[in-house]
């Protein structure tokens, strides 16, 4: 069985010694970063308490923008639509920048054909009007096989990045696939069919490599496969991209939030490496740190 990430943490202390609870909601992808960077926090706070919910980018932004979290993962930037939102509910917010992360096209382990796919390639297999279901029609010489797809639901920023980089219009796909906000959903769909093709993020792979092939992805410079090094140096194109936190600013006046930011920084690059993803240059995070102090 695949050793996906829970779904849900809640980190709590002991009855008693918890202090205001600090909310966290948003992306499946920011969540083994958010997740590590918690634990390490409640070693030198144990009495904090920071339950995180996964709702997808769009989900949490939904929250957010309504003040029901202290703060919203992210893997994509925040839309003018949730700005103005945020605005009208008088939500002022900071976004940092945490991480890197390169969207990782997957399939089942017993496929040994497909090693590199094009840009033209996974266009032509998500784009709106595909009815693609047979690996023989990717490419000449696959083999005669079904093709079942899986995916994020459209209230994930990995649909919407993956749309964009792939398709070229951002919420452009085809319906006709199993959906899920929930990463460790869409790992264990492909890990259990042959048939398989998914993407999600890079840490979701690392930590299931065992039950899944991953793809290379040639976007006409050669095939290039996700990895930390090929992510850190921008030559994983076009699926290398950022990944945020959004901090709600009156959050910041409790002082456990202010301190769980400031070491989310210090740490962020250290840690989330150790989940699969890459780190930002050290001066890019104490740059951010002038945004809270």
């Amino acid at each position: 069985m695949a050793a996906v990430f829970l779904s849900i943490l809640v980190i709590t202390g002991c009855a008693g010694g918890a202090s205001k609870e600090i909310t966290i909601d948003g992306s499946s992808t920011v969540f083994p970063i958010a997740e590590i960077v918690a634990e390490e926090f409640r070693k030198e706070k144990p009495g904090v308490q920071i339950p995180i919910g996964i709702s997808g980018t769009g989900g949490g932004f939904k929250r957010f923008v309504n003040g029901e979290t202290d703060i919203s993962g992210a893997s994509r930037a925040m839309k003018d639509s949730e700005r103005e939102e945020a605005v009208e509910n008088g939500i002022e917010f900071t976004e940092f920048t945490i991480a890197y992360d390169g969207l990782s096209v997957v399939m089942h382990p017993t496929n040994d054909f497909a090693t590199c796919l094009t840009v033209d390639e996974l266009k032509k297999i998500w784009q709106p009007e595909s009815e693609l279901d047979n690996w023989s029609q990717v490419r000449e010489g696959f083999p005669d096989k079904p093709l079942r797809l899986y995916g994020p639901d459209t209230d994930s920023g990995t649909f919407d990045y993956f749309t964009k980089a792939i398709n070229g219009k951002e919420d452009s796909s085809r319906s006709d696939y199993t959906a899920s906000s929930d990463d460790n959903v869409l790992v264990q769909g492909v890990s259990g069919d042959q048939a398989s093709m998914g993407y999600f993020g890079f840490a979701y792979y690392t930590f299931n490599k065992d039950s899944l092939n991953i793809l290379s992805v040639d976007d006409g410079s050669g095939c290039v496969t996700p990895s930390l090094e090929t992510i850190n140096d921008g030559s994983y194109k076009p699926l290398s991209r950022p990944m945020f936190i959004y901090v709600n600013n009156a959050s910041l006046e409790n002082e456990d939030t202010k301190n769980f930011i400031t070491y989310f920084l210090k740490n962020a690059g250290e840690l989330s490496e150790l989940v699969g993803y890459v780190g930002l240059p050290e001066e890019d995070y104490l740059s951010q740190l002038n945004l809270i102090n």
